[in-house]
């Protein structure tokens, strides 16, 4: 079964520079473009938002907690040449680095069953 791609523009003549990803999320990623398949597996190391829950109020007997995000933890110091790819929480909370990204699991993720199988694309926040 072919599938469909939404372009979102043109790749420019340098879009293949040649770049090490490293996966820190417990998931196999795989990106699925009209010029590559890629599959990119867990480096074993996981990046992770430190949270903690602060008690709100009840809602019918159900306690209603607020999610307090904290520090990153888990990223490596940027690297020459490197890319890390981490959950759009852990990229949310690191804005200033250009060498975290997530996979991008809207519109044009590719789905089989309601289920992503695939990205076409990062993100960063």
């Amino acid at each position: 079964m072919e599938r469909e791609f939404i372009k979102a523009y043109d790749e420019p003549e340098d879009a293949y520079v040649p770049t090490k990803f490293v996966n820190l999320t417990p998931h196999e990623i795989v990106v699925s473009t009209r010029n590559i398949k890629k599959t990119i597996g867990p480096s074993g190391q996981i990046a992770r938002v430190e949270t903690s829950q602060q008690h709100e109020t009840w809602l019918d007997g159900i306690e209603l907690v607020r999610t307090v995000y904290g520090d990153v933890i888990g990223v490596p110091e940027p690297e020459d040449g490197v890319v890390y790819i981490v959950s759009s929480l852990v990229a949310s909370r690191l804005p200033e680095r250009v060498d975290v990204v997530a996979p991008d699991t809207g519109p044009t993720a590719i789905r089989e069953n309601g289920q992503i199988v695939a990205v076409t694309r990062f993100q960063k926040p």
